[in-house]
């Protein structure tokens, strides 16, 4: 009798499994969907009220839905101005004008942007912004990969109003405080 090459061996023995067997494996390996319902406007992901220094923010899209890859938010602004100067080491961060007027300012460039502009502030990159509109503005920030701009976010909000060091803050979370907010008038 002729010996069996492995090839061959693992061939007859993977026809000789129940199909069955590889279904579970499969659906085991494979993760589980997010939820992929839509978020209505001015609604967070998580139902969750989620205040700002000059407004308020919404998540939009998880890190959790996409594996870390990606994460987005919204905000909406109600008084002027922004976060202090400081860049991530992890993230790309993209923002986009929804609705009024903000300054970007990206490495040594400031950015006059309105509806429909958008700039991308790249890791390492120096960068801040500020809502500088007269009545209210609304503006989507993503980060990808998302690194833990989400747990930075969501820290903020278990905070509850209490004062914290935010450069503190800022640097458990991979990013670098760098200067005080941009002037707006």
């Amino acid at each position: 009798m002729p010996a069996l090459k492995r090839r061959t061996f693992l061939q007859l023995l993977a026809a000789a499994l129940p199909p069955s067997l590889f279904a579970t494996t499969l659906q085991a390996a494979v993760p589980a969907a997010p939820d992929l319902s839509p978020i209505p406007a001015g609604e967070d992901r998580y139902g969750i009220k989620r205040p700002l220094p000059n407004g308020t923010t919404t998540f939009k899209v998880s890190s959790k839905d996409c594996r870390g890859d990606f994460f987005a938010m919204e905000h909406h602004h109600t008084k002027k101005g922004g976060p202090p100067l400081h860049l991530h080491t992890v993230e790309d961060e993209w923002f986009y004008v929804l609705e009024g007027e903000y300054i970007v300012k990206v490495g040594d460039q400031l950015h006059h942007l309105k509806a429909g502009d958008s700039v991308l502030g790249p890791r390492n990159v120096p960068h801040a912004f500020a809502f500088v509109g007269e009545s209210s503005g609304r503006f989507l920030i993503t980060y990808a990969p998302a690194g833990r701009m989400e747990e930075f976010f969501d820290s903020q909000d278990r905070a509850g109003g209490r004062t914290y060091d935010l450069k503190d803050r800022m640097a458990a979370y991979g990013m670098k405080y760098l200067g005080p907010p941009l002037s707006v008038s």
